[in-house]
């Protein structure tokens, strides 16, 4: 059989739906087996399916970094990372067999990163597609981008800003993004948290679920949850519970140890 089986890990349904778009124009017969939008969902579903021919993740995912995929499971699986992170990285990414694209994704990059795994199947003394996953995360590294020290957020006709020592967490709330103060100040701002990844530090701040983004200083008590899972209670208080995934537990314990 000549067509390629294709499993998409990413969590924007216009970006899942785009990325299908250009499968489809790529002069390749593709078969999207299925579009998973998170780790947990990922790990759960290469653990019960036979494995595709190729691996589409994002870098950045909904419960952490898909690079954390691969330290549930074992596969040799070639991936095709789609990303946002910069030229210089990426170029610096494709010094592996595993192949980089960065959003928005360009028709004939994508093309050419098919042509070039189907290259390397039909030639199996020069597939060397495993991931190394210690090379990679050291090559994330080339990145460093210089993270936000203030927000503005608009009050009526008056453009407040907000330090960022101020920010106790963000919130997605209604298809908007709110940031919290310390002192329990709620204000908009025109960022999604996907958006904020890129942008505040990493140190301080952690992606807790679809959710929250919060910090460190407004962690007040992790508890044991339901399901391997962890339970954060936040300063101010949310009306909610605070969960960070099974999956996502060994990443948010590491954080807090830093």
């Amino acid at each position: 059989m000549n067509h390629i089986s294709v499993l998409i890990v990413e969590d924007e349904p216009h970006a899942q739906n785009e990325l299908k778009r250009l499968l489809a124009k790529s002069g390749h017969d593709v078969h999207v087996l299925d579009c998973i939008d998170s780790v947990e969902e990922a790990i759960n579903w290469i653990n019960k399916n036979e494995e595709p021919d190729i691996l589409f993740f994002d870098i950045q995912l909904s419960d952490g970094l898909s690079f954390e995929i691969f330290k549930h499971i074992k596969t040799k699986t070639p991936v095709i990372f789609t990303t946002a992170f910069d030229e210089y990285a990426i170029q610096a990414f494709k010094v592996n067999s595993v192949d980089y694209l960065l959003k928005p994704i360009k028709q004939h990059e994508l093309t050419a990163a098919l042509d070039k795994f189907k290259a390397l199947k039909d030639e199996p003394k020069n597939k060397n597609t495993g991931l190394r996953l210690e090379q990679i995360e050291e090559l994330l590294k080339l990145h460093k981008p210089h993270f936000k020290t203030r927000f503005i957020t608009r009050i009526g006709d008056q453009i407040k800003q907000i330090d960022i020592n101020e920010v106790a967490y963000f919130k997605a709330e209604d298809n908007e993004v709110l940031l919290i103060t310390g002192n329990n100040k709620r204000y908009f701002v025109n960022y999604a948290l996907d958006q904020l990844s890129g942008l505040i530090d990493p140190v301080l701040f952690f992606r807790a679920n679809r959710s929250y983004f919060v910090h460190i200083s407004s962690i007040k008590k992790i508890s044991k949850y339901f399901n391997s899972r962890l339970h954060i209670e936040l300063e101010p208080a949310t009306e909610e519970p605070v969960l960070i995934s099974r999956v996502k537990v060994p990443e948010f314990l590491n954080w807090i140890d830093k």
